[in-house]
């Protein structure tokens, strides 16, 4: 991640309405939290799953993510050349993608919920092996969004043991 002192320009809401990819890149402004953005970005996933989820089938809805995905490649990779930051903490598509499919697969329940929660920040935050060699060694827009999709994974073998020792 590029901290703000090593960026062409720091962006605010201005650079964010200069392009309809930063705005997406920085989760609808949800990345320009001061701290923790990536925690901030992750939230925004929330109200799009219980707004999408019992409007479409589960196959839309992987189709969906599919979608998301290859638009998160496009606009963080617009994104972090416009800042000159190929990983900026600020773009949280990443988040919200990679959080809307543990939310896909996560039983429901505010609790299971929070538990996706906390093992997707967690793990994407740790970034334990393959995630931190990805996070290092893929640049531009698919680095930005295979490390969170890998993050998912694991949030999403915790929970799958979890349910199978608890129901």
């Amino acid at each position: 991640m590029t901290t703000s002192d090593e960026l062409k320009l720091v962006p605010n809401w201005k650079f964010l309405f200069s392009h309809p990819a930063h705005l997406l890149a920085f989760g609808f402004g949800s990345g320009l939290a001061r701290q923790a953005p990536g925690t901030f970005g992750t939230m925004v996933a929330f109200p799009i799953y219980w707004y999408l989820a019992p409007r479409l089938s589960d196959a839309l809805f992987l189709l969906v993510l599919i979608w998301a995905f290859a638009i998160g490649v496009w606009v963080c990779d617009i994104t972090g050349k416009a800042l000159g930051a190929a990983d900026y903490g600020g773009m949280v598509w990443d988040e919200i993608v990679a959080m809307l499919l543990v939310l896909f697969f996560t039983p429901p329940g505010w609790e299971w919920s929070l538990l996706a929660f906390v093992l997707f920040r967690f793990f994407d935050i740790v970034k334990p092996p393959p995630i931190r060699h990805f996070d290092s060694n893929w640049h531009g827009g698919l680095g930005v969004m295979f490390d969170d999709l890998l993050a998912a994974g694991y949030a999403l073998l915790c929970l799958a043991i979890v349910k199978s020792i608890l129901l």
